[in-house]
């Protein structure tokens, strides 16, 4: 289901009640189909919020711009960031949501961070799967306690475990509540990913 909003996405109503929507923001090279099934795992009967990433880098779909692979285009971030977020706004009006939680797997999940940083006001709390630190310099934000949950990879060959921690630290100081998990794992996503990520939806965001 989707109705004529600014990014091509997918919408699936909520089945069941007490589960939040959930923001699901892909990977390079994904679509608004990549993480419905993750979203249908993570909370059943939760509402599924879909956008497809705008950018092409080679023919694949991204959030926003990078110069190379770890450097990101800032300028073209924060306004990616910027307009995500009214599509999220917009989103709420048009379905009749509550702000949700966001889903991000590698680009989708630096950009969740970009989104934390910048308009945090729109997300209820964030699951970053393979996140990095989005901008080198972010704003003073006021995360007031949103929960945060973030999965590092130990053996990721492209985000560091100093710059995923690095990034908890910087949420952190903005006020949330960031709980930082690394698994044994690459930058793929796992079975381990899923079931800490379930738990922690419903722990947190029932």
């Amino acid at each position: 289901m989707t109705t004529t909003l600014a990014f091509h996405h997918r919408f699936e109503p909520a089945s069941g009640p007490g589960r939040p929507p959930l923001l699901l923001l892909h990977g390079t090279g994904g679509d608004e189909n990549d993480l419905i099934p993750l979203g249908r795992a993570l909370a059943p009967g939760a509402a599924l919020l879909s956008p497809r990433g705008p950018v092409l880098e080679n023919g694949m779909p991204r959030f926003f711009r990078r110069l190379s692979e770890g450097v990101f285009d800032e300028a073209d971030l924060r306004r990616r960031t910027g307009e995500l977020a009214d599509f999220i706004e917009e989103s709420r009006t048009a379905y009749g949501l509550a702000a949700p939680i966001a889903v991000g797997f590698s680009n989708g999940a630096n950009i969740a961070a970009a989104l934390l940083q910048l308009r945090p006001e729109v997300l209820a709390g964030a699951i970053l799967i393979r996140a990095m630190v989005p901008l080198a310099e972010p704003p003073g934000a006021d995360l007031a306690g949103k929960p945060v949950l973030i999965l590092s990879g130990s053996l990721d060959p492209i985000v560091p475990g100093e710059n995923s921690g690095r990034l908890a630290a910087q949420l952190e100081r903005a006020g949330a509540r960031v709980e930082h998990r690394s698994l044994p794992t690459g930058h793929g996503l796992s079975q381990g990913d899923l079931t800490l990520a379930r738990d922690w939806i419903a722990a947190h965001a029932a």
